[in-house]
């Protein structure tokens, strides 16, 4: 069974993003002595998110709810950091980066994690009426 395109780009965003979570919080803490609370949290989403989104290529109903789970896992947890940046920017611990950047990432990435985790749920994974 082939993916429809909608869902293959899903999972495509799944991956791209959960990588460059994982990779983007690694390069903004790396040498400037954060707990490493701070780092992790970031890579107990990211990864489940990169995961799911491989196993989801063949969909099964759970596999389906995990990848729509981790999207909106990622959702919540940005939602924090982007109004925490937002409305306290004196307690952002910019690491590596600039406040501005982690800003405007913080409220792109809560953007397409919530569109993603709605998409998730709402696109079917595969064609329906196609022959094999």
């Amino acid at each position: 069974m082939k993916s429809t395109l909608a869902f293959s780009i899903l999972r495509i965003l799944g991956v791209t993003y959960g990588i460059a979570l994982m990779a983007g919080e690694a390069a903004r803490s790396w040498g400037m002595g954060r707990h490493w609370a701070w780092i992790l949290d970031d890579f107990v989403v990211g990864a489940p998110l990169v995961i799911a989104a491989v196993l989801v290529g063949n969909p099964t109903l759970r596999r389906r709810c995990a990848f729509s789970a981790a999207w909106a896992a990622n959702a919540g947890m940005v939602y924090s950091s982007f109004f925490t940046k937002l409305l306290e920017p004196a307690k952002t611990d910019v690491g590596n980066a600039t406040a501005d950047g982690l800003l405007y990432g913080a409220g792109f990435a809560l953007i397409q994690c919530s569109v993603c985790a709605v998409a998730s749920i709402v696109v079917d994974p595969v064609r329906i009426n196609e022959k094999p």
